[in-house]
């Protein structure tokens, strides 16, 4: 272990302490924020890394010289993004893996063939918004299957790894969606209350700041954990909503072409604060936080009905630690 423990910039407990800040902005991209920034020889795992916010992290950190894994369900899709950094003078070797966060034997699968120290985990893969209620072979409702719990697996199972690596740092990219689903620990997987699509997609992005909450467990260990609101960019992640719902949100018009709206992000952008989490020595030494538009958010309260920052449920650490009891009691029972 090369941090010192004592050295970590503790995680977000007191909202009216100063917040960290970074000399960039929304529209700073991925690779801007890292300029510089020398990852030769440093390893790092990207989930769903193949395509949108996750393709352009991977191109960040490849360029600064980091040996990257992409992992996704279908390796054969990340070709393209392989064959391209190939090409790249000076970057990092990139590889694909197959992983399937839904499903638990992939994630062990996964964990069972890394071997060797891992530097960054971007826990960047997600489902968002399923309109009916489906569930994993396990019984778990799959947005938070997939957007938590099988994050949580694949962070639990390499967190040997991290710690081999002695200053690892791990990365969850949330979503303001959380700031209106707190964790439903009386009904995570929606068997009694109505299945809401978008409550159960906020619930499973609190649960994701909740995990970088509760890997505080691990600073004698040297891992840090941050989450993320990467902000509005239209990626894949829109798979699920219909023709309808796109054109409410205002980014489809009648022929059915994307239309951006002025304040959204490129994926380049979107990705940007990922990074800056993930390799920024500006970073160095600070867990437990959450990041918007390069940026420490201001921590909220439900009560302000809010359209940014960071709810108070989401870094309450005694929730965090439930919430890792729980995970870690859920895939014990598997």
């Amino acid at each position: 272990m090369t941090t010192n423990p004592q050295a970590l910039r503790s995680p977000r407990h007191d909202p009216a302490a100063a917040l960290l800040t970074t000399p960039f902005t929304a529209h700073t991209d991925a690779r801007e924020v890292i300029d510089g920034v020398d990852l030769t020889g440093r390893r790092a795992v990207v989930t769903g890394g193949a395509s949108g916010l996750g393709a352009e992290t991977v191109r960040a950190l490849a360029a600064a010289g980091a040996e990257v894994t992409v992992a996704t369900r279908r390796p054969r899709s990340a070709e393209p993004l392989v064959r391209e950094l190939a090409g790249v003078d000076g970057a990092g070797p990139v590889h694909a893996a197959a992983l399937d966060l839904s499903d638990l034997t992939s994630v062990d699968a996964f964990v069972r063939a890394w071997h060797g120290p891992l530097d960054i985990l971007v826990a960047n893969a997600g489902i968002m918004a399923l309109p009916t209620r489906t569930l994993t072979a396990d019984g778990w409702e799959m947005q938070l299957a997939t957007n938590h719990l099988g994050h949580f697996a694949l962070a639990t199972g390499l967190h040997p790894r991290m710690r081999e690596a002695g200053a690892a740092r791990i990365v969850v990219v949330s979503s303001g969606a959380h700031l209106n689903a707190p964790f439903d620990f009386d009904d995570p997987h929606f068997e009694r209350r109505p299945y809401d699509p978008w409550a159960a997609y906020g619930q499973s992005k609190s649960a994701g700041v909740l995990l970088a909450v509760g890997a505080r467990r691990w600073a004698a260990d040297g891992i840090t954990a941050n989450a993320l609101n990467p902000g509005y960019i239209l990626t894949n992640l829109q798979r699920h909503l219909d023709d309808d719902t796109m054109r409410a949100f205002g980014v489809m018009d009648d022929e059915g072409n994307l239309t951006p709206l002025p304040y959204y992000k490129t994926p380049a952008q979107g990705a940007a604060t990922s990074v800056l989490l993930a390799a920024s020595p500006l970073l160095k030494g600070v867990t437990g936080r959450y990041f918007e538009d390069n940026q420490e958010a201001r921590t909220v309260t439900d009560e302000e009905n809010p359209a940014d920052g960071v709810a108070a449920h989401a870094l309450d650490p005694q929730a965090a630690d439930r919430l890792w009891e729980y995970a870690t009691d859920a895939l014990r029972g598997r």
